[in-house]
């Protein structure tokens, strides 16, 4: 694993680098998560490829990185990635990421060989009538909520995520290594380096600018594989994509697959070991 800067408008973001082989997957996390969210899935790849995953602003080692925020802002940062690393790359993006994967896709798809959404792209249906910030708040409330809170030493961030009803049953030492990454502080004042204002930003973005997803989907050129879990946030039925909106879309959306990663959920598609194994052999096949 190496840490490398990645040129952006307005400076730079941190970035991971796992591999040495010349072939690229550039990958972005998801709301409140970080680059070493793809440390499973990096270990599983083919000795001739390398996996580039972005610290997006506000968030790891670009933390100190402001706005502007959303999703068009962080397309216009995988965009200038890859023709950094040296375009066309293989794009991947989980969760939030997905969304700004898809949009970088289908603003500038001469950068992208192909596009792997996990666990997100897709358009979330909103309550109608709702105040955006209450659908936030119903949404992601209690990781909003984490990035305010302190905790005593690393090892009680880390028993925290561990208690997690989706990480739980499935915890490894690659989950433990993610949430490491994240904490800052000393005795009695470990936090969350993630930036409220970004993840606040971001989260609106993606409720308010909701129908622009489906637009993108419709949009898009590059060949897009979306691979989604059948349990959601909490580890619980239905997924964060439910299998009728999955189906809805890919029939609506030209250059869109989907393949369904059994007995996972939103989170452990990408960080538990089986799983991030198929990963891995989507994005490099």
């Amino acid at each position: 694993m190496e840490s490398v800067e990645i040129p952006v408008a307005g400076g730079a973001l941190h970035a991971l680098r796992f591999g040495e082989g010349p072939r690229v997957v550039l990958a972005a996390h998801g709301l409140t998560a970080s680059a070493m969210s793809y440390l499973a899935v990096a270990r599983h790849l083919p000795p001739d490829w390398s996996l580039v995953a972005l610290d997006l602003r506000g968030r790891g080692g670009s933390s100190t990185v402001g706005g502007p925020y959303g999703m068009t802002a962080h397309a216009a940062d995988l965009a200038s990635a890859a023709e950094h690393l040296g375009a066309p790359v293989v794009l991947a993006g989980q969760s939030m990421g997905a969304y700004a994967a898809l949009r970088a896709a289908r603003l500038r798809p001469e950068l992208f060989s192909r596009v792997v959404l996990i666990d997100g792209g897709l358009p979330l249906p909103a309550p109608e009538g709702m105040d955006p910030d209450d659908v936030l708040w119903l949404t992601v409330g209690p990781a909003i909520a984490r990035l305010t809170e302190t905790y005593a030493d690393i090892d009680a961030y880390v028993d925290f995520f561990r208690a997690h009803p989706a990480l739980g049953g499935d915890w490894t030492e690659d989950m433990a290594a993610y949430v490491r990454y994240d904490a800052v502080g000393g005795p009695g004042a470990v936090r969350s380096r993630t930036s409220g204002d970004a993840v606040r930003a971001d989260g609106r973005d993606l409720i308010v600018d909701a129908a622009s997803f489906g637009d993108d989907l419709e949009r898009v050129t590059v060949p897009t594989l979306l691979l989604h879990a059948p349990r959601g946030m909490l580890g619980q039925e239905p997924g964060f994509h439910p299998q009728p909106l999955v189906d809805h879309w890919v029939g609506r959306a030209p250059a869109l697959s989907a393949e369904l990663v059994r007995d996972t959920n939103h989170y452990t598609i990408l960080m538990a070991d089986r799983a991030a194994a198929m990963v891995a052999a989507r994005l490099t096949s």
